[in-house]
């Protein structure tokens, strides 16, 4: 007997990562994800397909998000759902940032574009409630906690891209706590769009005395209104003509003298900027995860109908290997990203172990979820067959709108960077150790792939920086796919369910984990090729 996504989230935060702490029974965790599916189905679903058709349009200065967008986002409001993880004090319900995860798992299966405004105030808020003064916290949150505002993240400059140290905005002060922002921004995500009243972006930029390189880069607050209401000396330069996400509009911003404010310390932006960057990235992860949860909900309904010599052609043993695949990554992939945002609720509370798991994790679920989201879209393409590519099918919409996922908030080669360079070495491997012990003594079926893993481990944090990075993508990918068997065995001991799930997993995919830990000693051979 399968399981339906909403019981696997109620499963995941229940059972297998309960949230912390006694906030909310089992029930009213049942019952909230409950009424997230419904919204998500029945108010968001059902226009997606119309939505990436008719897509984001830029005309006279102005963008236009396709027009059922602002009444579902007027229901989005209405509904409370923006405030769901936020402090109460500006409006919010404190509820877990993990069911604003599962949330976002919901949301974006049903409409991933729709589901990105949302996503950046969520990001937004975090970095306020961390970084902002009291009296900016009380001015700037509760409408962005209301969803009144959406928030930004302003990085990317167009000779600056994954390299923040070369960015050129400038801040100019003007006394009273005011700054001038001038320079360009792109690939900002609803950075002009029609369905709030108001657009917070946050800003990363230079003050006149600020030192080269990353460290000299400070964070502003500029709204796209002023307090009085007047317009601020920004604007839309135009909106990028994409692969996916079409409805989504992704936009050049140009700031010209716009007035703005100091989030935190001079000259520390980057560190305040990085709260907002790891809660997008946990939620980038999640969009892998959303990706594979439409491909299979679209792959199992056509293959269950579509007959073929004789019989539906989710029997044929092909079509029925694919389907596996897509339900045993996809589902692993959830628990994997409930786990870290289940940490980030319990390191929020000062828990140091999760904290260092959070930091282990995240790295780890926005990279390998992404890939295999992008992965469970193409066999949902292929499972259609030539139908698959025919956008009526709906397919052809999630593989193009999934692709994005391994390239934004950090390319998922900068993640491998981050976890062999940054997130190994702060313990030296210690976190990452205990899980793998911990996996194997539950089930020793998966010790041969935890050997191989502690081999590669070793091998990583001894290579010399230059091989760590040249064989970094491949360990992650290790990680990721031992982390996921490990999250299915413990779900099959939890609940029978999963069980025939774990034993495919076991048998057909932990395999990848010796293979990928085979590739990490040929660094040598790939440096030869550059040098």
């Amino acid at each position: 007997m399968s399981t339906t996504q909403s019981e696997d989230l109620v499963f995941a935060l229940t059972r297998l990562h309960p949230l912390p702490g006694e906030a909310l029974a089992a029930e009213d965790v049942a019952a909230l994800i409950e009424e997230m599916r419904r919204f998500a189905e029945e108010r968001v679903e059902p226009g997606r397909l119309e939505a990436d058709r008719l897509g984001a349009r830029f005309e006279a200065g102005a963008v236009q998000c396709p027009p059922a967008y602002r009444a579902l986002y007027a229901q989005w409001i209405e509904g409370g759902w923006q405030g769901l993880p936020a402090d109460p004090a500006h409006g919010g319900q404190g509820l877990p940032f993990a069911l604003a995860a599962a949330l976002k798992e919901l949301l974006t299966t049903a409409d991933h574009a729709f589901s990105l405004c949302p996503t950046l105030t969520w990001g937004a808020i975090e970095l306020l409630e961390k970084h902002a003064s009291p009296d900016q916290a009380a001015r700037l949150l509760p409408p962005l906690v209301s969803g009144a505002w959406n928030g930004t993240m302003c990085l990317t400059e167009p000779q600056a891209g994954s390299d923040l140290g070369a960015i050129r905005t400038r801040a100019e002060p003007l006394g009273e706590g005011r700054y001038a922002l001038h320079g360009q921004k792109i690939y900002i995500t609803y950075g002009e769009n029609d369905l709030s009243e108001n657009t917070l972006h946050l800003v990363l930029a230079r003050l006149p005395d600020a030192p080269a390189g990353s460290r000299g880069i400070s964070l502003f607050a500029c709204p796209k209104r002023r307090a009085d209401g007047s317009a601020n000396a920004l604007r839309c330069g135009g909106i990028e003509k994409k692969l996916g996400i079409h409805a989504s509009p992704t936009c050049v911003m140009l700031f010209e003298g716009a007035e703005a404010e100091l989030i935190g310390e001079a000259h520390r932006g980057l560190p305040a900027m990085f709260a907002m960057m790891n809660n997008a990235r946990l939620q980038v992860g999640i969009e892998g995860v959303a990706a594979g949860a439409r491909a299979l909900r679209l792959a199992e309904r056509y293959a269950a109908e579509r007959v073929q010599g004789g019989r539906p052609i989710a029997r044929h043993p092909d079509v029925a290997r694919m389907l596996a695949e897509m339900r045993a990554t996809t589902l692993a992939g959830r628990f994997l990203a409930m786990e870290a945002c289940v940490a980030a609720d319990a390191a929020r509370a000062g828990d140091a172990q999760a904290e260092a798991r959070l930091a282990l994790l995240t790295p780890i679920v926005k990279a390998w979820c992404t890939d295999r989201g992008v992965e469970a879209a193409s066999l949902g393409v292929q499972v259609h067959g030539g139908m698959g590519f025919v956008e009526d099918a709906g397919a052809a919409q999630v593989l193009r709108d999934a692709r994005i996922a391994p390239i934004y908030e950090g390319t998922n080669g900068i993640q491998a960077l981050d976890l062999v360079a940054r997130k190994l070495p702060r313990d030296q491997g210690a976190t990452l150790r205990a899980m793998l012990a911990a996996a194997s003594a539950a089930d020793p079926r998966l010790a041969p792939a935890a050997e191989a893993l502690e081999g590669a481990t070793r091998w990583i944090l001894a290579a010399a920086p230059e091989e760590a990075a040249a064989s970094a993508s491949a360990y992650l990918d290790a990680c990721g796919w031992f982390l996921g068997a490990a999250q299915l065995a413990r779900a099959a001991r939890l609940d029978a369910r999963y069980a025939p799930l774990a034993a495919f997993y076991r048998a057909r995919l932990l395999p990848r984990v010796q293979a990928r830990c085979s590739e990490i000693t040929g660094a040598a051979e790939l440096l030869a090729l550059i040098a």
